[in-house]
């Protein structure tokens, strides 16, 4: 058995001697902390594909549908990586097929996941327990609140790298969650950034000393809320009603070519 598998499977049995059920074990799963949900991405690098979009988005109706619930935490079990972002071997082999209706389906549906997290009716935290590169930092963007391991890890948009221009609806509400001139030095360098220095900009809550105090900080931070769904709910529509607008704009039609998303030049 490899070490991974047996992280995991030490984890479910903690879970389960614990009374806390696990729910829809595949890519990724969810158990219950008390009041506290817990999604864990469990697909190694964590690559963001429609398969991934479709899973979180049902996991995320199956969440709030328990009225129990007063926060939601978003992390990884993989050892090095939260979310490597997109799925490039899949999108490649979409566009060499010439079947670009996935890839548009994939895009909408993850527009739908950024803005759920932004309208959920509780906080939601991304415990980022490694690598967080372009979409998967931009997911913790769409988060309330970010978590992140010192000792492990780095925060990246690396699209300038390889001509993948952030759409409108990301520059908007990653805009939320990083101050708008440290966002434009993380969107033109393409550099990557570790925990201290998110903490020191304030983009992160706590920059966490190792993957125990990450779980930890973040789940005494969750259970902090124990607020009533109908006014945080309204708090968060008003506060992100600009954004909102930009990701409803920002719809992608079954007609476009993905080619548009890259630019090349």
């Amino acid at each position: 058995m490899k070490s991974l598998d047996i992280v995991a499977f030490l984890a479910v049995k903690y879970i389960l001697k614990k009374g806390k059920e696990i729910k829809n074990m595949s890519i990724m799963n969810w158990v219950k902390d008390e009041n506290v949900a817990i999604i864990t991405m469990t697909n190694g690098e964590n690559r963001q594909n429609l398969i991934f979009a479709k899973t979180l988005n049902a996991m995320l109706d199956e969440i709030i549908a328990d009225k129990s619930i007063s926060s939601l935490i978003i992390t990884s079990n993989d050892e090095k990586n939260f979310s490597q972002g997109i799925d490039v071997v899949w999108i490649t082999g979409q566009m060499q097929k010439n079947d670009h209706q996935p890839v548009t389906d994939f895009i909408n549906e993850m527009d739908i996941v950024f803005k759920k997290l932004l309208l959920y009716p509780v906080p939601v935290i991304a415990a980022i327990n490694g690598h967080a590169f372009g979409n998967g930092s931009i997911l913790s963007c769409a988060c309330d609140f970010r978590f992140m391991r010192s000792d492990k890890g780095f925060f990246c948009f690396p699209e300038v790298n390889i001509g993948i221009p952030f759409r409108w609806g990301m520059n908007a509400f990653v805009k939320k969650a990083i101050p708008l001139h440290i966002f434009t030095q993380m969107q033109f360098s393409g550099n990557r950034y570790t925990a201290p220095e998110l903490e020191k900009h304030n983009i992160i809550v706590k920059a966490c000393t190792n993957q125990e105090d990450l779980m930890a900080s973040a789940i005494t931070f969750a259970k902090t809320f124990q607020k009533k769904r109908g006014i945080f709910s309204e708090l968060k529509k008003r506060l992100h009603s600009d954004i909102i607008k930009v990701l409803d704009s920002d719809y992608m039609p079954s007609s476009a070519k993905i080619d548009s998303l890259l630019i090349s030049d």
